[in-house]
């Protein structure tokens, strides 16, 4: 046992001395400088740092709501849908059956560019951003069938919906003040730049015929006509909900500096099919 411990205490005596000669050795051969500097000269100038603003969580933004494209309006249609029939008096009743869907067929074409008049975007994501709410596209655009099987009467055979100028919606929480969604459509023209001193945007009528289908008269600047549809109004296959909806159509495409007006060939054959 003793020299067991004899030899540990031999062992660990050298390896410090070994340590210890190691150092003496380091320090001899480091070497230094001296570093000059004049009076109060810093190597690098010390700037005060600043705080960078952290961006915002998606749910830490005030409208955390999903932007209203083009998708918003593909057309509703289902071809696992009932047929509807179509009666008259000269003839028995016929069946109209609903489209393929959006799956077989795509928006209108617009400028070259498949989907819908851009006003109609724009005039959607201006409300969601005012009110912090989510505008529900209840119909968008509707392809020849799904718009007669949607609504069987003479008047929407010529529907605006068929060339992606048409758009039904309303606001979620705000279902039962449809006045107050068309009094921002309205603001939209007064804080837009490019309507500034144009009177004809800027300034909304009354429309006064008694063909327009709704117990409220609706309003019209030169772009757009702007229709509110009571809870018992408007109730086709795209509006089956129980509140009170906005239909806004374009009449007037400030790009090409023209009306806009249904035709049968842009319904009919200006949307692609797969």
């Amino acid at each position: 046992m003793r020299y067991i411990l004899s030899l540990l205490f031999l062992l660990t005596a050298c390896s410090g001395l070994e340590q210890s000669e190691q150092e003496k050795v380091r320090r001899r051969n480091c070497k230094g400088e001296y570093i000059y500097r004049k009076k109060q000269e810093n190597a690098y100038a010390i700037v005060d740092p600043t705080p960078t603003p952290r961006a915002l969580y998606p749910w830490e933004s005030p409208v955390h709501l999903p932007r209203i494209t083009k998708d918003f309006f593909r057309c509703k249609g289902n071809p696992l849908n009932p047929p509807v029939l179509e009666s008259s008096a000269e003839q028995p009743p016929l069946p109209h059956f609903d489209c393929d869907g959006c799956g077989r067929h795509g928006l209108p074409v617009i400028h070259g560019k498949e989907g819908v008049y851009p006003v109609l975007l724009d005039l959607l994501n201006y409300i969601q951003k005012k009110t912090g709410k989510r505008v529900v596209v209840t119909c968008g655009h509707r392809c020849p069938p799904h718009n007669l099987y949607a609504d069987l009467s003479k008047e929407n055979k010529t529907s605006k919906h068929q060339i992606g100028a048409e758009v039904d919606f309303y606001v979620q929480g705000m279902e039962d003040r449809p006045l107050e969604i068309i009094g921002l459509l309205m603001q939209y023209y007064q804080e837009t730049a490019v309507y500034q001193g144009q009177r004809e945007f800027l300034h909304f009528e009354r429309y006064e015929r008694s063909d327009s289908r709704v117990e409220v008269q609706p309003w019209m600047n030169k772009e757009i006509f702007i229709k509110l549809c009571q809870k018992h109004e408007g109730r086709d296959a795209d509006n089956r909900h129980p509140y009170p909806y906005i239909s806004i159509q374009v009449r007037y495409d400030k790009h090409r500096g023209e009306r806009v007006v249904y035709d049968w060939k842009s319904a009919n054959l200006g949307y692609p099919r797969s």
